[in-house]
């Protein structure tokens, strides 16, 4: 089998990251354009979702039955360990702190910017003696 660089097929178990910001996982492929997902644990209803509104994510739920029921679905994302999983990765890291700067106010993103003045400083500082001493 020759290996490409697609590495996340559309696949009965992929977890997806939903336009709306939630995860859920491919339950049953509709056709072409749409998928059967279901999110029991992160708040997303069972419904046949376009795939232009959703990321496939490099987390597989292994095993998971064709057509799985809620419960079905609910009992293997707990065995797998997947969305503890996801709250690892940096692709999950990334988006909370996009949240997190959103809800800076301005005092908040006046200090972040001094903070990082005084971080520029510190090490500018430090690598011109650096320099100094090697030549």
């Amino acid at each position: 089998m020759v290996q490409g660089s697609f590495k996340r097929q559309v696949e009965i178990g992929r977890v997806a990251l939903l336009d709306t910001g939630k995860l859920a996982v491919i339950v049953e492929i509709v056709d072409h354009n749409r998928a059967l997902i279901d999110g029991p644990t992160t708040g997303v209803e069972r419904q046949a979702f376009p795939y232009r509104r959703l990321t496939l994510t490099p987390l597989v739920v292994a095993g998971l039955p064709r057509g799985a029921g809620q419960k079905t679905v609910k009992k293997y994302l707990e065995k797998s360990n997947v969305l503890a999983d996801w709250e690892k990765s940096a692709w999950a890291a990334k988006i909370q702190t996009r949240k997190v700067r959103a809800g800076l106010s301005d005092f908040d993103r006046f200090k972040v910017q001094k903070f990082k003045s005084q971080r520029r400083y510190a090490l500018g500082s430090a690598l011109h003696q650096a320099k100094k001493q090697a030549a």
